[in-house]
Parts: C-alpha cells; structure tokens; sequence
C-alpha cells in the first residue's frame, strides 16, 4: 500500500470542485460538488441522533439502490431542524445538480454542515451549484476538501493506492470536523471515492467496517451531528475482478485499504479539534474484550479532566484511572498500568514513581499518546481525541456570532 496526493480526485474517473456560492462571507468556498464519469456503485452510513438533518433523509432514501453519481454538499449551513422546507430545499439541490449534469436527481446524494435551525438561503446554494459545475476537474479534490470546511482550520485529504485482485486500485476521501464530534455510526461529513470492482452490499459491509474503527473512535466534545454522513463512490475502473461478498483475500484488502483511509482522514479531525493544540491518542490494551477495551478508551478520551490535563501538560494521572474505572470496563485497579509514549506513569494501580518534569516535556509534543493496560484479558481498542484549550470556549461561545 502506497499513500498518494490527491484527495477524492486521486481516483480515476472522479472530478470535484469547491467554489464559492455565497453562504460564507469573505468569498471562502461553501459549495462542494464531486462528479463520477457516469452512475456507479455507492454506499453510506449516516448519524443515528434522532435529530437529523433534511439532507441525510434524503440521501437515506437516495442510496437505497447503492447507486450514485454525484454528491454536493455546502457549509455554512446544517439545513437541520427546518421542516418540510428544509427537505424540499434539499430535494431542490438534487434537482438543481441533475440539471446541470443531465442525470436523474435521484443519482445525487445531498449533504449540509452549519448552523443548525435555519433556512438555506436558495438563491446562494443555486449559484454555488451553477459555478461548482463550472469548475469541475479531475485535480479539483482539494478545492472540495476546502469548501466543506466550518470552524476546521485545515482541509483534510487522504489517498492511497493499492493491489486488490492482481490489480491496482486508488482509494482517495476528503472529510470535515472540528466540532460537534463523537460520531454514531458515521462522522462529521466524509467522502471517499475508489476505482474497485465491488457490488453493493459488500461496499457497504466495508465501509460501516472501517467507519466503525476509524470515525467512530475519534470524540472532540461528545456530541453526534445532526448532520453526520459517510458516503463512497465505487467506479469500477480499476478492472479488478469484481468483490461480490463480504468476505475473501480481495474484499479483506479492500477493507485494510479503506481502513488506513479513514483512520488517516480520522485522526486529522482529532488533531483539528476545536482550540485543539495536540493530538491525543488513547490506547486500552488487555481489556476482556473490545467492547469493553472501547468503553475505557472512550472514557478517557471523553472526559474533560483528562483533556485539560493535556493542555496543561499535568500528568495528574489519577484522572486517567478515574477515567478508566468509570467505564464498564472490567478490571482489578491494583493490575492496571498506565504509560505516557514509552514512559510509564503507573504501576500496579498505583505512582510509579515518574519523573514530573520528564512527563511534563512528554506532554509538551505534539502527538500524546496515553496507553492503559487493564491486565484483564486479551482485547485492543485506540481512540482518537485533542486537548481542552481555552480557545474550545471562545470558538463556540461565539459561533453564531
């Protein structure tokens, strides 16, 4: 396997474009388009927040044939929580996409991130369409990547190329988020793209796999996304012999392929988070099993303590084994061992006698990794987290404003 530039556009036959349409101020990017040469294979996983957005109905109901061939998505605005209009304006950007493309509306899947409440502006959303269709191009990847950006400080791509079947495929995504981040079954918003032969079903087996370690194990702030919404176009192009079951030498590479996507594109929003000044990665070895290895990751990785702690560069470990011991995690305390990188922070259960200003410098880089070994049984789980600053409080405090 072999990581390749190009985002979404790294895959042959798929074009996208990011253009400005007028939904953000300052003439910044907030409407996205991503185009197949003509209909293919398609699947999606979407938020399960009772609580969900016009967009991610329709699009539910736009993949229930697992066949797509566009995908337009804006920022700046959720369409969540507006009624009968919002899913009539959502059903108008399909439309409006179909127009300009001469393919069925229902050939368009639909997604939005914003503020959540409030009405699209159409007459926007109709002029960034108009000009993201102007602008499509086969390196257009990262100016998609840009436009589906809101409080994100960077846009996030991820490429690879493969063998799957004796032949080279590429699988290449983009996704956002910085905010608003503990996924249910989905993420932020991610949208991936590969030339694989592969029906339907065991696309859509793949990708709830790999969404499942990879989306689903970052947290920023706990909250799932009205909005949350994975979807993958699959062309067909590579000429591999075609993945028909879930299961096989093919659809297993296929699967590590995929993988390695989504935990690269995933640990790029834990990095992003909000106010975030480090990445933190949170690993539970020797849990009873992965069930319960996720619960004490999740744990750890969820609770405001423990992120301050990081931000302040306090290895006040005790927050990690209170962490831990609120779970459903079952453990004895007195076996559990902690480790901040390579050095070791607890033992036992108990201080292992550290060295502060060595774990203080630890703390300090970019990248935390804080490992728990529970000592209770054979199962791994990572999650993926970013520290409490005091810019998370800023940045939301006045995010309408």
């Amino acid at each position: 396997m072999k990581q390749i530039s190009g985002g979404i556009t790294a895959v042959p036959g798929i074009r996208a474009s990011g253009v400005h349409g007028g939904l953000k101020p300052d003439n910044r990017k907030d409407v996205a388009l991503i185009v197949a040469d003509s209909p293919v294979v398609a699947a999606g996983v979407f938020t399960r927040n009772r609580v969900c957005a016009a967009t991610v109905l329709l699009s539910r109901e736009h993949l229930n044939d697992r066949a797509a061939q566009a995908i337009v998505v804006n920022s700046g605005n959720a369409n969540a929580c507006t009624g009968e209009q919002g899913l009539n304006n959502a059903r108008r950007m399909a439309i409006l996409v179909g127009e300009k493309l001469n393919i069925d509306s229902r050939l368009v899947l639909v997604s939005s991130t914003g503020v959540i409440g409030v009405q699209l502006p159409m007459g926007a959303i109709t002029q960034g369409i108009q000009r993201a269709t102007d602008a499509l191009s086969e390196d257009g990847g990262h100016d998609a990547a840009e436009a589906i950006m809101t409080t994100d400080t960077v846009p996030k791509e991820a490429a690879v190329e493969m063998e799957v079947g004796g032949e080279k495929i590429r699988i290449g995504g983009m996704t956002k988020g910085a905010g608003m981040i503990a996924p249910n079954m989905a993420t932020m918003l991610a949208f991936l793209a590969t030339d694989a032969s592969i029906a339907g079903e065991p696309l859509q087996a793949a990708l709830r796999k790999s969404v499942n370690m990879s989306f689903n194990r970052v947290t920023v702030d706990t909250d799932s996304s009205t909005n949350d919404t994975v979807q993958i176009l699959a062309t067909g192009a590579a000429g591999n012999p075609e993945i028909t079951e879930a299961s096989g030498d093919s659809y297993d590479a296929f699967c590590k392929g995929l993988e390695f996507v989504c935990i690269a594109l995933a640990r790029k929003i834990a990095q992003d988070g909000e106010g975030a000044t480090k990445l933190v990665e949170v690993v539970v070895k020797n849990a009873v099993n992965e069930t319960e290895a996720e619960q004490a990751a999740r744990a750890i990785a969820e609770s405001p303590l423990v992120k301050t702690a990081v931000f302040g560069k306090d290895a006040n470990w005790g927050r990690i084994m209170m962490a831990v011991g609120k779970s459903e995690a079952r453990f004895d305390p007195y076996q559990v061992d902690v480790w901040l990188g390579d050095y070791q922070l607890v033992k036992d259960g108990m201080d292992s006698g550290f060295d502060e200003e060595k774990a203080t410098q630890l703390f300090s880089e970019d990248t935390v990794t804080i490992t728990a070994n529970l000592n209770a049984g054979n199962a791994e789980a990572t999650m993926w987290t970013c520290d409490y600053s005091y810019d998370y409080i800023k940045i939301n405090a006045d995010y309408r404003t």
